[in-house]
């Protein structure tokens, strides 16, 4: 006597000749999982018939055609679920169908120049925002706002940089084509602290125009927002220019670094203005300092990266720098709450 085990139920037990048949007539799987009622030994139904001597045979449902006819056509072409549009309501589907087939579309677009590496920068930076979106967003987040976040950064970059040539108004970017150490003043206070000045604006208008009090997560995610966005902006940039210079291999993963790992690190930095940001805006006594720390510490982390990122042997302290950033921000995020007591006293 076998017992059957489905869904952690158990049925029977029932003899191995009506066991067989009812996996010859397809109603018991021989994957089931099941027990000797004698032995209490578990396996599969396999195992045990077998083990009994009885070799099973499941019955085909007639010929190709009679079983095709019996599948029916809704299996194979769901008229009804189109028609009904019931589809439309697997959102997880169509946001992997959208990112997995704007690639393909775009090649049968006749568009190239800027255009295209906007798309293409557009098409990994969405990818970037679902992935946040997922692990960092709060109940504050808000899908309008995440939307007007990432674009309204890369017009705000536009015109800071393009338009007016912020770049220029600082003079600290002439030491970056100084020699070490001395270009490294010109990376952190003048590349990383422009840059990250910049990106952390837009958290500075959202707090402004916020209806109650933002949590940390809330603007470290919108931080990673305006970070991904800068990352897009400066990526193209850098695609068009500098990239197009350099031989077909480092051309090639100059472009795939500049719309993945790069836009990344823009990310992470503009996550830990927004944490400092944060409690900027929940404890105004602390105000100046948080505010210095909003842009000192990620505009050092740009900077030193910067400044060790262009060398085979700097790379040995740029990597641990990259990896430094993403765990201080994790390390941000789970001592929030002993920070806010710290604060609050």
């Amino acid at each position: 006597m076998i017992y059957i085990i489905r869904n952690k139920q158990q049925f029977g037990p029932y003899d191995e000749p009506t066991l067989l048949s009812y996996v010859n007539s397809g109603h018991v799987l021989l994957s089931d999982k099941a027990r000797d009622a004698t032995s209490n030994e578990e396996n599969t139904v396999k195992c045990l018939l077998k083990k009994a001597g009885y070799k099973p045979k499941v019955q085909h449902g007639g010929d190709l055609v009679s079983q095709l006819r019996k599948i029916g056509s809704e299996l194979i072409i769901p008229k009804s679920t189109f028609i009904n549009k019931h589809w439309l309501s697997d959102k997880r589907l169509l946001m992997l169908a959208l990112i997995g087939l704007f690639p393909s579309i775009l090649m049968f677009l006749p568009i190239g120049g800027f255009l295209l590496f906007y798309l293409i920068a557009l098409y990994f930076s969405t990818i970037w925002g679902v992935f946040f979106y997922y692990f960092f967003k709060t109940s504050q987040v808000s899908v309008k706002t995440t939307i007007s976040v990432f674009f309204l950064t890369q017009i705000l970059v536009f015109m800071l940089w393009d338009v007016l040539g912020l770049v220029s108004l600082n003079p600290m970017y002439h030491l970056v084509n100084t020699v070490f150490p001395i270009n490294m003043l010109g990376y952190v206070l003048g590349v990383g602290l422009t840059e990250e000045l910049g990106k952390l604006l837009p958290l500075i208008f959202i707090c402004k125009r916020a209806k109650e009090p933002l949590v940390p997560q809330t603007l470290v995610y919108y931080g990673l927002m305006s970070g991904i966005a800068f990352g897009v902006y400066e990526g193209v940039q850098y695609q068009m220019t500098l990239n197009a210079q350099l031989e077909y291999s480092a051309s090639f993963f100059m472009n795939i670094a500049r719309l993945t790992s790069l836009p990344f690190l823009h990310a992470i930095w503009c996550g830990i203005a927004g944490y400092f940001i944060s409690f900027a805006h929940l404890y105004p006594k602390y105000r100046v300092s948080l505010y210095f720390l909003a842009i000192a510490v990620p505009a050092i982390l740009h900077g030193l990266y910067d400044t060790f990122c262009s060398s085979s042997i700097g790379m040995f302290i740029a990597v641990p720098i990259m990896v430094g950033g993403v765990i201080l921000l994790m390390t941000y995020l789970k001592q929030g709450v002993n920070y806010q007591s710290k604060l609050r006293n």
